[in-house]
């Protein structure tokens, strides 16, 4: 076999290599991945050689070099001229050795105190921090379109069902007001998930601590944005999943409000509902049918949430059963949350979009005010006058012309509750996305 050459070489090689299909298995799908991670990861090593001067491991002017080195590393980057490979098998190995390119021996410093598990995790946090935040503005956007529309049609007239019939009156406020408040619900559990995974493992190595060199765990958390360090090194490992399940059983929450949301527009937009219009560029057509307009933006928006599922249930099963410490199955979350948090995002923009280019059509849905959904009012407006409500049940169910009454009546006037039909405000649902934001 071809002697490889040092570049080739892990940074972990002691003089014997692994055959080249371990190297593929072992590594896996990583380098992609990694190539989204590498400029977190350089951030973390910046703050983390700061730490090292603190610690006497480095002086300021090696630290200098290496904050030169850095803005190179980005630049490269930048420009497209870095890559990883499979015998690389990671960024950690290609910072390392771009850094001892450019500055020698200083580069080879870089590493003390660290284990590529704790490098990952810190990595790995930065990233999903900085996703995090633009799932949350995602989510931001969708709330207030939805909040525009439900503002938009207060006295828009939409059939409101139970067991896919027709059962009460609603209006497309109701509907658009109800999902809106669901999705802030959902960014508060996606925001708490994001402080959830806010904490620093740097100074815990591969699990358990740093000998003779002491650390300044708590500033170079401060200097990367952490809310705080996790103190216990062994607490870094046995965390390594739990985490990430978090992060994508968040994102989940967002995904089953629009699972919802778009199984209730592809059944509106078929012929036989009809109740709402999609723009042109949001439908696609049929290779045999020439006249299909097809939903499917709506119907894969509507898929997503299992796919999501699929992650959670990898996350959810991998650290199951393993001892405590690092193991290389713990390799395999990584993939999983950080595919969850990138199908999310896309959920996110095409919901957006959809809704934009969404259209309910009104005179349509006035077409549907049948009186039997008015029959429950029918009972009530005799309770309000002391009729008992089974007796008052009986009547209206054996007297159809009192449903015709009702239905008459103007939705306002008939609902006093707020968040009713006729009487629907999306100034809560505003107020509590912006606390949720601000915090």
């Amino acid at each position: 076999m071809k002697e490889s050459s040092t570049k080739d070489r892990p940074i972990w090689f002691k003089g014997t290599e692994a055959a080249s299909w371990v190297t593929r298995f072992t590594v896996g799908d990583d380098p992609m991945w990694d190539m989204m991670l590498l400029p977190f990861d350089a951030a973390a090593s910046l703050a983390h050689a700061s730490g090292l001067v603190s610690a006497g491991i480095l002086s300021h002017l090696e630290l200098q070099a290496l904050d030169q080195a850095f803005n190179r590393l980005g630049e490269a980057y930048e420009k497209g001229e870095l890559s990883i490979s499979v015998e690389d098998e990671d960024c950690h190995t290609v910072i390392e050795r771009f850094l001892t390119q450019k500055v020698g021996d200083i580069g080879k410093k870089i590493h003390t105190g660290r284990s590529r598990n704790d490098q990952v995790l810190a990595a790995l946090r930065l990233w999903l921090r900085f996703n995090l935040d633009e799932v949350s503005d995602l989510i931001e956007d969708l709330t207030l379109q939805l909040a525009d529309l439900a503002d938009a049609s207060q006295d828009v007239f939409l059939p409101g069902y139970t067991h896919t019939q027709r059962a009460m009156p609603s209006t497309v406020a109701m509907w658009a007001a109800g999902y809106a408040e669901c999705l802030v619900e959902d960014l508060d559990i996606v925001e708490r998930s994001r402080k959830r995974i806010n904490a620093s493992p740097l100074g815990s190595g591969a699990g358990y601590g740093i000998p003779y060199v002491e650390l300044p765990r708590k500033e170079v958390a401060d200097a990367l944005g952490f809310d705080r360090v996790q103190e216990n090194v062994t607490a870094v490992q046995l965390s390594r999943g739990k985490f990430e399940m978090e992060v994508v059983h968040a994102l989940m929450q967002t995904a089953a409000t629009i699972n919802r949301m778009a199984s209730d527009i592809v059944l509106y937009a078929s012929s036989e509902f009809a109740f709402v219009k999609l723009q042109g560029e949001l439908t696609t057509g049929s290779s045999i049918m020439p006249q299909k307009k097809n939903p499917d933006i709506a119907e894969l928006a509507r898929a997503t949430m299992h796919r999501l599922s699929g992650e959670f249930q990898v996350l959810l099963g991998i650290p199951a059963n393993l001892p405590s410490g690092y193991h290389r199955d713990l390799q395999l979350t990584k993939g999983a949350v950080m595919k969850a948090v990138l199908i999310a995002k896309d959920l996110l923009e095409a919901s957006n979009g959809l809704i934009s280019g969404l259209s309910f059509d009104a005179e349509k849905l006035q077409t549907t005010r049948d009186p039997e959904l008015f029959a429950t009012a029918a009972a009530l407006a005799e309770v309000v006058k002391g009729t008992p409500f089974r007796e008052a049940y009986r009547t209206a169910a054996e007297d159809p012309s009192t449903w015709e009454t009702q239905a008459q009546l103007n939705l306002a006037d008939v609902y006093a509750t707020r968040g009713t039909p006729g009487n629907v405000s999306t100034k809560k649902i505003r107020k509590r996305l912006r606390q949720t934001r601000k915090r």
